[in-house]
């Protein structure tokens, strides 16, 4: 007779998702997710794989929480600039203060330690990254097409400057003891929409 797991696994994987944020992939051994989960070693390699399954599978959640509330701040009917405005200034907010300021970004985090070696990160990375600047892109086209953007801006690379922007401003928060850097960066940024 098959055994009852005797956790429940999206709880785990929510635990095993804020520890790989707070330290990092390659600073999370197996030994650290059986402590912090309060699961054996086997029950992980059952439930969820190896490290880097456990970690891929953490990164999808952490995406998945992210990405309707960014659809939902840059898909609101009604003007669509002050949205995007809003979204960078969140943003700048969030890295430059409190938890996650300490932490950074999961998705940038990725970028910096995995994907340069590991094409199955690196494919998360980019999707996460193609996704926020689909939702910044449609919402500058809508911006230009009611009369808030300038005809001549194209929101094509405007959303690629603010994906760049955003990312760099969440490493840069990690790393800063001065927020003002972050938000500054931010203003000046949004002088492009102008």
């Amino acid at each position: 007779m098959a055994r009852t797991k005797e956790f429940d696994p999206d709880a785990a994987l929510q635990s095993a998702l804020e520890l790989f944020w707070r330290r990092g992939y390659e600073a999370t051994s197996i030994a650290d997710l059986v402590e912090h989960l309060g699961i054996g070693r086997a029950s992980i390699y059952a439930t969820f794989g190896n490290k880097h399954e456990l970690y891929l599978k953490a990164l999808d959640r952490y995406s998945e929480g992210r990405d309707p509330l960014l659809f939902a701040e840059l898909s609101r009917p009604g003007p669509a600039l002050p949205a995007v405005r809003a979204t960078v200034r969140r943003f700048a907010s969030e890295a430059a203060t409190g938890e996650r300021r300490s932490h950074g970004c999961l998705i940038t985090n990725t970028a910096a330690e995995l994907a340069p070696h590991d094409p199955a990160a690196a494919r998360r990375v980019e999707t996460s990254w193609e996704h926020i600047e689909t939702l910044l892109r449609s919402a500058l086209t809508r911006a230009r097409t009611q009369g808030e953007l300038p005809e001549d801006r194209d929101p094509r690379a405007l959303a690629r400057m603010l994906l760049v922007l955003l990312q760099g401003i969440r490493v840069v928060g990690k790393a800063s003891s001065d927020p003002g850097r972050v938000r500054d960066a931010a203003e000046q940024a949004l002088t492009l929409l102008d």
